[in-house]
């Protein structure tokens, strides 16, 4: 690590981003390892990812489809 990674988590702290999702995108660029480590400490939130990777769009329910469509 270094002044990029610090410069960059400052800038996804600044978009307001939950902390589930910056727990879920760190699984997403995790190596084998460390994914072991984030699903040890996390799982509900690997689960979510893994069943959410697998449906179509990402979508789980019929209702989260419905209001991604909403305006």
């Amino acid at each position: 690590m270094g002044w990029p990674d610090y410069r960059a988590s400052v800038e996804i702290a600044a978009k307001g981003y939950s902390f589930s999702t910056i727990i879920m995108a760190a699984m997403r660029k995790a190596d084998t390892d460390n994914l072991e480590i984030l699903t040890k400490a996390w799982p509900e939130i690997e689960k979510e990812l893994r069943l959410r990777y697998k449906a179509p769009g990402g979508f789980l329910t019929e209702r989260e489809v419905e209001r991604f469509d909403e305006p």
